[in-house]
């Protein structure tokens, strides 16, 4: 990126005025001032709208219910080249926002990058437990499907070009769908996203309260996979390979079909 870095991070919350006041706390202690920090109000019934204020946040006002609409009334409003995403419960260590803008300014063609959660208030064996089979999962399983790491919604951070060019593709109306998720399939197939794991915020242990949370988010998960079918990386060259076949056998057979001129 030739032009200088300007941050604008953007937190999507609804209900969650406690947590907020903590992520916004820590934010405010970083070591590289933002440009703008946008709360997205998901038409909450709690403080959290005088919590932005109080910070001196922009407050954006999304009815819509749901994470992707909230998420993307946010990007659509930041004024920053890079536009960073937490989450309420999100605790950024103070060299958060210096990383990412060494980050964009030592690589030019840097799309995004993202980083891992380390989870709050769990014992050591569970949140080693933890980090194994949902965080580390979660970037295997979904680099192989993407062809580039996915970002992870409570710890990202991308260029506003990007967002400009995937805003009209992502599934903002469907609250179902993991937003961070969505995202990821709808950025280039050549984006240039990186996985920085000294990137790592703090983040609640919410996703393991209950098994039906966990279930739900699951299945979001696969729901997110199969309305992105299309951007599914294996089944995309699984469909190559059989045009391909098909041509193949075309030629080999002397049909050309009806639409080759005679």
């Amino acid at each position: 990126m030739s032009a200088p870095v300007t941050v604008s991070v953007v937190i999507p919350v609804r209900d969650d005025a406690v947590l907020l006041e903590r992520c916004l706390e820590a934010l405010a202690d970083q070591s590289e001032s933002v440009f703008e920090v946008i709360v997205v109000d998901n038409d909450s019934t709690d403080l959290t709208a005088a919590v932005a204020e109080w910070w001196g946040c922009r407050c954006v006002l999304e009815r819509r219910p749901g994470i992707p609409a909230a998420a993307s009334a946010g990007y659509d409003a930041a004024r920053g080249n890079v536009i960073a995403r937490l989450d309420a419960d999100s605790v950024p260590p103070r060299e958060w926002v210096r990383t990412i803008v060494e980050a964009f300014t030592a690589e030019p063609d840097l799309i995004a990058i993202t980083g891992p959660g380390r989870f709050l208030g769990l014992p050591t064996p569970l949140r080693t437990l933890a980090d194994l089979v949902y965080m580390r999962a979660y970037f295997a399983v979904f680099r192989s499907l993407l062809g580039h790491p996915p970002l992870f919604g409570s710890n990202f951070a991308l260029t506003r070009s990007a967002w400009l060019s995937a805003r009209m593709t992502v599934h903002r109306a469907d609250p179902e769908v993991h937003d961070d998720l969505d995202l990821s399939f709808r950025l280039p197939d050549d984006a240039r996203v990186v996985l920085e794991p000294a990137l790592a915020v703090g983040i609640s242990a919410r996703p393991f309260t209950t098994p039906r949370g966990l279930a739900r988010r699951v299945a979001r998960g696969v729901h997110t996979v199969a309305t992105n079918r299309d951007r599914v990386r294996p089944l995309r060259a699984a469909r190559a390979g059989a045009s391909e076949s098909r041509i193949r056998d075309a030629l080999r057979s002397g049909d050309r079909g009806d639409r080759m001129p005679r």
